[in-house]
């Protein structure tokens, strides 16, 4: 049955993805992070493909999002690293997912639900090197140092991580890299002078891990790049960085009719028509992941043209002004994909709305069906 809309994801994109930044990290291993629904691309699926690709780590945010690939049976190394007090630890160590702790409190709390399962918990301690966001401060990094060395001395956790996470990794020569860099080692040099040995130490997000090799470090962490968009777009494109984008986000028109000249479109009647024009009717809209910022600016390719969005974007639908072009019920649209036959990309979407092609992709709703393409299973 034809669908309304769909969000095409080509796994074939996402597992070469994987094998392209592998090539760039040489001997480092890379972690694919398949958090907010795998970027939007579906949780399951691109773990899959980026398994496929050789990624011997997966990362989420979310504990919940790891316990989902456990209980699907994704393999391998998985590192869940934003964490609330009261979380679900016992299932999660029983599950052998890697933890993240920022503070004491959450060592404490691991190593609590550790002894009451009786099995050691897997531990990476977080640094904050200079993003001001998670992490422990430099002031407080050899608190938690000891709290996790006692605790891996009674038994309770191993410390297999330590990392972090740039604030300006998409825009090379910044001063914070360096500074950050700087600030990582210390940390670490720290860490391992108390006794910490860890497996790896990761800092390289999708950026870093495409162009700066000072930070791969034993682990890199990409996200944006594993579904083939560009992580610093003034630097380059996803061609830039052999990487090609894995989904195409269509629909299909849902009406087409004439009004006259000096017609109103949509809420507030924010475009009016200039001439008599045929207008389509799009059955998407914000509750879909349309930004409503992209009210008379997002890009499209309909009936063989770039246009944009004509009036407001409404909850479930928006119109395009088709002029005099021939279009018909149940003809695609494709709001944005690799750019390949003339279509928007992501990006082209990111820039209209004043955003950035990660929230273009992580957006998409749940009522747009994820229709997976290429050789990699979906399921299984």
């Amino acid at each position: 049955m034809p669908l309304p809309a769909e969000a095409r994801i080509d796994l074939n994109a996402i597992r070469d993805n994987v094998v392209q930044l592998r090539g760039h990290v040489g001997p480092a291993e890379v972690m694919a992070v398949v958090k907010a629904d795998g970027y939007g691309h579906g949780l399951l699926a691109a773990a899959r493909a980026a398994r496929a690709g050789g990624a011997s780590w997966l990362g989420v945010a979310l504990l919940q999002e790891a316990l989902q690939l456990r209980q699907a049976g994704i393999p391998g190394r998985i590192l869940a690293w934003l964490i609330t007090p009261g979380e679900a630890w016992g299932q999660a160590i029983q599950a052998d997912i890697d933890l993240s702790a920022n503070d004491v409190w959450a060592i404490e709390e691991i190593a609590a639900a550790a002894e009451q399962v009786g099995r050691s918990a897997r531990l990476h301690l977080k640094v904050d090197s200079g993003l001001g966001r998670a992490g422990a401060q430099p002031h407080d990094w050899p608190a938690l140092v000891d709290a996790a060395l006692k605790a891996q001395a009674d038994g309770h956790v191993t410390v297999v991580g330590l990392w972090s996470h740039f604030a300006y990794a998409d825009a090379p020569g910044h001063a914070t890299i360096a500074r950050q860099i700087e600030a990582f080692r210390d940390a670490v040099a720290l860490a391992e002078r108390a006794g910490v040995r860890p497996e790896v130490r990761h800092l390289a997000n999708s950026a870093a891990t495409l162009t700066l090799p000072d930070a791969h470090f034993d682990l890199v962490r990409p996200g944006l790049a594993v579904y083939g968009l560009s992580p610093a777009p003034e630097v380059g494109d996803p061609s830039t960085f052999g990487v090609r984008p894995a989904m195409t986000l269509t629909a299909r028109l849902a009406l087409v009719k004439r009004v006259p000249a000096g017609h109103g479109i949509s809420y507030g009647h924010q475009y009016i028509t200039q001439r008599s024009t045929a207008l389509g009717l799009i059955p998407m809209g914000y509750a879909d992941g349309v930004p409503r910022h992209a009210s008379n600016t997002g890009p499209l390719l309909v009936a063989g043209k770039r246009r944009v969005i004509a009036g407001r974007v409404c909850m479930d639908q928006f119109v395009v002004d088709l002029g005099d072009d021939a279009a018909a019920a149940g003809d695609e649209v494709v709001l944005f994909g690799p750019g390949e036959a003339g279509e928007p990309t992501a990006e082209d979407w990111a820039r209209a709305v004043g955003t950035i092609s990660y929230e273009i992709v992580s957006r998409i709703g749940p009522r747009v069906p994820r229709v997976y393409r290429g050789d990699v299973a979906v399921a299984g």
